[in-house]
């Protein structure tokens, strides 16, 4: 028994699954962030400039330069890197506490709360901020950096609590906090049952994933939040892009922004930048995971036997 208890207590620490989580957040902001500008530009169309995610592509670059498709990427990646960090370390630590005290086993129902729960957590400390002023950036048009509004991030920020208050910075929380608690609630459900069913892969037996299968993995678990959660992050992007510094606000609230999307441009616009959004998210969590997977595994195999990923 005294074994058994000594074998349970060796596991990853929630701060490698943060770091790891972190790195995985930088390669991950490097190499979507186009995609990101899109599916922000997309959602904030209401006149239909944009025909389809290759028009607007092609229309950021001819009009504002390829750099353009990078616009928000210093906010976007540190947003990330503390997002992952956050995300990664809290769900280990809400896991243990989730776990049963008897038999170190984590039920299904604990592995949704301690997802759901890191989700909120992400969004209200770190991501609703990081998007506003992400948001604020890439809705600018032009080329000329004298004509944009925001300069740059911290501008960008400064800008946002001078005219709207510290509040403003948290423009669109409860749809953000709706969505990413419903996300991480999902991603890492599906990506423990995803690791067990393609690879055998339980937690504990001391195997490391390849890359290659991380990112499958890590591909189809991030595939179901954004059909979930497609008008929270419409919501989130309108309510987020409204200054008040624009007179009145057109959007009250969540329920208010939904109900006047629904009623102005149809039930559809509630799933804008879906395309996007799919053609991100599974591909960022396979990123994500390939790398966080390869640093957990390497600290396993270096300090630990058996450790549960």
């Amino acid at each position: 028994m005294a074994e058994e208890n000594s074998s349970r207590k060796k596991t990853i620490p929630p701060y490698m699954k943060a770091i790891s989580g972190s790195l995985g957040g930088v390669v991950e902001a490097s190499c979507l962030q186009p995609i990101d500008v899109i599916k922000t530009r997309l959602q904030l169309d209401r006149t239909g400039a944009y025909k389809g995610i290759a028009h607007c592509g092609s229309t950021i670059i001819n009009k504002e330069g390829v750099r353009a498709l990078w616009k928000g990427l210093t906010p976007f990646a540190t947003h990330l890197t503390l997002k992952y960090a956050l995300r990664m370390g809290s769900n280990a630590v809400l896991q243990t506490s989730f776990k049963n005290s008897e038999t170190g086993k984590l039920s299904p129902q604990g592995r949704l709360m301690a997802g759901f729960g890191a989700g909120v957590l992400e969004a209200l400390v770190i991501v609703t901020p990081f998007e506003v002023v992400k948001i604020r950036l890439q809705q600018q048009r032009g080329l000329s950096p004298e004509l944009l509004r925001y300069k740059g991030p911290i501008h960008c920020a400064r800008m946002i609590v001078r005219e709207e208050g510290i509040l403003g910075l948290w423009a669109g929380a409860a749809p953000t906090v709706m969505r990413n608690g419903t996300n991480q609630a999902a991603m890492f459900t599906a990506k423990n049952a995803f690791d067990t069913m393609l690879w055998k892969k339980h937690e504990g037996d001391g195997q490391v994933l390849q890359p290659w299968q991380s990112m499958i993995s890590g591909f189809l678990a991030g595939t179901a939040g954004p059909i979930c959660t497609g008008p929270f992050d419409v919501v989130k992007t309108r309510l987020m892009a409204q200054s008040k510094s624009g007179g009145e606000l057109k959007y009250r609230g969540m329920f208010h922004a939904i109900a006047t999307i629904h009623a102005e441009e149809g039930l559809r616009a509630l799933w804008k930048g879906l395309i996007p959004r799919l053609m991100r998210i599974p591909p960022g969590q396979a990123i994500m995971w390939a790398v966080a997977d390869q640093i957990t595994g390497f600290y396993e195999r270096t300090y630990l036997t058996n450790a549960p990923l």
